[in-house]
């Protein structure tokens, strides 16, 4: 080596162009980068260590408690009423000339830390009306029931609510350990990236955006039913989703968390009305018996139990308390879907913290939707199972057969439908934004106007897309299915505790003079290899590494479990010729 470690962290040119690296020896490339700063670091350098990103991440949380929450955000009602005029996370006064923003190496500590702050807007109370919005509302819980039966539905939903709010906290705990000012986490992908490496994040942020964009399509479909039903089916089906993903543009057009967290507001309370309007009408009036072919039934027995017989009437409501009798295991697993389906958020959490003043509130929102979730769609899906049983439909107010109490649930549910697409759209944009023409592209950030037109821009192009996929499918429960085991499943159940050993494996494996030196740039180990695992692994929370294990490898089986009797649905579903959506007789028009 030429010259020392301090000579080069004196020299190092942060500034140097890629033919002045590469004249550099690999050996001094290596000690060129100590000492520079987050804001000289490109936006994913495999350079910053662990320990690095938990030096900051420690240091970005004290400064968050030096500054607690004051007024409505430290109060029940503030979940519930969230301030819309609540201003973001205060910023750092900026000492000296002001940066040129074609050099990085020109910006400020402070001025790199208050870009962080500035994106950091959400309250609890947007959260908390975010996470219900993003958790799709309960209208698939009585096809899951009807597919599974009293006992093994109400079992098994309990079972994923309790693991979910688990997933959640484990994400939690992982992000207040690696998010920072200085290296925020925007996404899953980022904590992917810096527990395991670049595949990781790749595989995260594939899998978000394709969970994304069939969330916002399966959306359009679901409006256009609802559009179509309260057209009694006089208007063309591909008109009523073309109308709908139309609105839904218009709508995507709102970028930040913050607004459409008000958007999530009136979502939610709409999504309750349309619960009472929905168990109003089953507990009054027949099933829908014109869609049939689209409910649990319709999966049970090879449809025998929705049959009607020779002279037009169709069996009567039946309840199972088991497992319901059915010649299709693959069905009633796609059932068993449909509840996994109905907790599927967690992929949105590591978001939503990144936009929030304070992550750590992000807890108090979370339970608390969780307990909102679990004791209302429970609740529901219970009710109209019990009136519907077999003839309960996905998604459930589609089953109502009073015209008049039709409208008014199908008008409600488009509103919720088309908030929650939104949401999703939002999301996904920015995942294949900020991964693809960013980091690959160098497009600038949405911050900024270039990004904010691009954003409008994409709005349209993303949803006709969603669109297309989601209506080349002809079986919507089973798309739900196979999405579901793929992709939700994962998110919520699969990658948290897998997330989870990681970062406390190597959390609890520093020791002693292990850790980040900021003075220095320097990251110490006091070891390295198989040792430094192994006392990850056993020297704390040993039980817990333990039960996350059994957690991970359980979940990931019934993902397995899943993709088969999803695939089975489908294939199912094509060989009787189901056709696809691009028709004009809706899939609920059994005339």
């Amino acid at each position: 080596m030429t010259k020392s470690i301090e000579a080069l962290d004196h020299d190092a040119d942060p500034g140097m162009d890629s033919k002045d690296t590469k004249e550099v020896a690999v050996d001094e490339l290596v000690a060129a980068f100590v000492g520079l700063k987050p804001q000289q670091r490109k936006l994913h350098d495999p350079a910053v260590t662990f320990e690095e990103y938990l030096h900051y991440a420690r240091h970005t949380r004290l400064e968050e408690a030096s500054h607690p929450p004051v007024g409505r955000e430290t109060s029940v009602w503030s979940l519930i009423f969230p301030s819309k005029s609540d201003a973001g996370v205060a910023q750092k006064r900026v000492t000296g000339e002001k940066a040129n923003p074609a050099d990085p190496g020109s910006v400020s500590d402070e001025e790199w830390s208050n870009a962080s702050r500035a994106l950091r807007t959400a309250t609890r109370g947007a959260c908390f009306y975010l996470i219900t919005t993003d958790i799709l509302g309960p209208s698939s819980l009585p096809y899951a029931f009807a597919t599974m039966g009293w006992g093994p539905g109400v079992t098994l939903y309990t079972i994923f609510a309790v693991l979910a709010g688990y997933s959640g906290y484990l994400l939690y705990e992982i992000f207040l350990g690696l998010d920072s000012y200085e290296y925020p986490v925007r996404d899953f992908g980022d904590l992917g990236y810096r527990l395991f490496g670049p595949w990781m994040r790749y595989l995260f942020n594939f899998l978000q955006a394709v969970q994304l964009l069939i969330l916002v399509g399966l959306n359009i479909m679901m409006s256009g039913e609802s559009l179509s039903q309260a057209t009694r089916f006089q208007l063309c089906f591909i008109v009523c989703c073309v109308i709908c993903a139309a609105i839904g543009m218009v709508a995507g057009q709102v970028r930040t968390l913050q607004k459409i967290g008000w958007l999530a507001n009136a979502a939610v309370w709409t999504n309750l009305v349309l619960v009472f309007v929905t168990m109003g009408a089953v507990a009054n009036y027949p099933p829908n018996y014109t869609g049939s072919g689209a409910s649990a039934g319709a999966v049970i027995d090879g449809g025998a139990p929705v049959q009607p017989d020779a002279n037009g009437n169709y069996p009567p409501v039946m309840t199972s308390g088991g497992l319901p009798h059915s010649d299709s295991f693959a069905g009633s697993v796609s059932g068993v879907m449909q509840a996994v389906f109905a907790y599927g958020g967690c992929m949105l959490f590591p978001e939503f913290m990144a936009e929030m003043k304070r992550p750590k509130d992000f807890l108090s929102a979370m339970w608390a939707a969780q307990a909102f979730i679990y004791f209302w769609y429970m609740f529901y899906g219970l009710f109209v199972y019990g009136y519907q049983g077999q003839y309960s439909i996905n998604p459930s107010y589609l089953g109502i057969s009073e015209y008049r109490l039709q409208i008014a649930a199908n008008v409600f549910a488009m509103i919720a439908i088309l908030i929650a697409a939104t949401l999703y759209g939002n999301i996904g944009i920015k995942v294949i934004y900020n991964n693809i023409f960013v980091e690959l592209f160098r497009a600038p950030g949405l911050t900024r106007r270039p990004g904010k037109i691009a954003y409008a821009v994409l709005i349209p192009i993303y949803w006709a897309i969603a669109y297309a996929i989601a209506a080349g499918i002809p079986n919507f429960s089973g798309l739900t299915a196979v999405m579901t085991s793929f992709c939700i499943l994962q998110f919520t159940y699969t990658f948290p505790p897998l997330m989870s050993m990681a970062f406390y494996i190597k959390k609890h494996a520093m020791v002693d003079g292990d850790g980040f030196d900021p003075a220095t740039g320097r990251t110490s180990q006091a070891d390295s290899g198989f040792a430094r695992w192994r006392r990850g692994f056993t020297s704390q929370r040993w039980y817990v590494n333990v039960g996350n294990i059994f957690y991970f490898l359980g979940a990931l089986a019934l993902a397995g479990l899943g993709a088969y009797s999803s695939i089975v649905v489908l294939m199912d579903a094509f060989a009787k010729g189901a056709t696809s959506s691009f028709v004009c007789k809706s899939p609920l028009d059994g005339s």
